[in-house]
Order: structure tokens, then sequence, then C-alpha cells
């Protein structure tokens, strides 16, 4: 019997998304494997309410529901940022604190702003993580999890232009420069056989490794 959950090169895939940087960072992984990439914004689905109060239950949230609309199989990303001085905030609310319409300059400065309250100053008074839930979900319902993190220290003031979101103040383990420093084939830095740097491409090694031919 067909896996379901297998992606052969053509494969069409919805993001469920509305979000342009992560879609290009989407598609820019999944190049390689001759799938069709297209997002929830792009074909003008509705958002659903992100209720959930874990990753986990926010990408099945979004996966689901691009799944139905579009009847296609749908791929959700549910990514967070936790800071261990804040007890793992902002977590599942990261894009929250961004505030309506989204401005992560005004995120990041909330949470250097809740870090100096706490007296974080030194690198190990500020570790952060990176998380990375991705649903693969299909239109009856059934779906897969994967999930990756990137372990790193915040730095203060944000440094780079690349990436997205966050990027400009985490500096992963074993670098001096930022996510938002990096370009994106080191930031993804992603093979067959190995695990990538950031916290997407680990829970995207996970799903090629269960899903993709390579």
């Amino acid at each position: 019997m067909t896996d379901p959950f297998h992606l052969a090169p053509g494969t069409q895939l919805v993001l469920a998304t509305h979000n342009a940087g992560k879609l290009k960072e989407f598609r820019d992984l999944f190049e390689p494997f001759g799938l069709e990439l297209t997002s929830a914004g792009e074909l003008d689905l509705p958002e659903p309410e992100e209720t959930g109060t874990t990753f986990v239950e926010n990408a099945r949230l979004k996966a689901h529901a691009a799944a139905k609309a579009a009847d296609m199989i749908a791929l959700a990303d549910d990514s967070g940022l936790c800071v261990d001085a804040l007890g793992g905030d902002p977590g599942v609310y990261t894009a929250d604190w961004a505030g309506v319409p989204r401005d992560f300059k005004r995120a990041m400065r909330r949470v250097e702003d809740a870090l100096q309250a706490k007296g974080a100053a030194t690198p190990s008074e500020r570790k952060a993580s990176f998380n990375a839930t991705l649903c693969l979900a299909l239109p009856d319902g059934a779906d897969r999890i994967f999930e990756g993190v990137a372990k790193g220290t915040l730095v203060w003031p944000p440094r780079g232009e690349l990436g997205f979101g966050y990027d400009p103040v985490f500096m992963p383990e074993g670098y001096d420069i930022t996510f938002g420093e990096m370009p994106a084939e080191a930031k993804h830095s992603w093979a067959p056989g190995q695990t990538g740097l950031s916290h997407r491409a680990r829970a995207f090694a996970a799903l090629v490794e269960a899903c993709c031919e390579f």
C-alpha cells in the first residue's frame, strides 16, 4: 500500500501560512525534492484561530484547516522562541509579542526589556531556543508530526538584516553571528544524513527522512 504521506517529486503542498518569509524558507528547503509549494495566503484561505497551548496543538490546527480548505496535503509550522530566564516565554505566543500588525522590532525590544528586568546580562543568563513543530496533514484528517530545536544565546542590539522574526537577536550555539547575519544556506545547512542548523531545518530533516525521496 502506498504511504499517503509519501512526497514524490511533483507533489503539490499547501503551506499553512500567510508569512512570506516563512514561505520563502520552505520553498528553499523543498526545492531539491521537486515539490510544488503554494501557501494559504496565496490561495486566500482563512487563518484559523491559534487556540492551542503547545506548538504541536497549533501546528495541527493550522495544517488541518488548510488541508480541508484546499483539499490538498498541507504542511504547517508552529515555531517560537523560548527564553530560559523568562520561563519559556514568549513560546507559543512568539508572534503575538509582535502585535498587530506584526512588528518584530517591537517584539525583540519587548524580550530585551523583560531580560533586563530580570537582570539577565551575561550570556549564561540569556540562553534561549528556537523550537519548530511541523505537521503534515491530509484532507481526511490524518497527520504526522516532526520537531526540531536550535539552542543559542540572545544578543543586543539586533544584528543583521537577513532572515525574519527574532533572527537578529538569536546567536546559535557554536557561532559568533546571529541568524540575522547568516545567509539562508548556512542557516538551513541541511543535507541528507545531516540534522541542519536552524530549528526549522532540523524539523524538516526529520520530515524528509520519513516522507521524501533523495
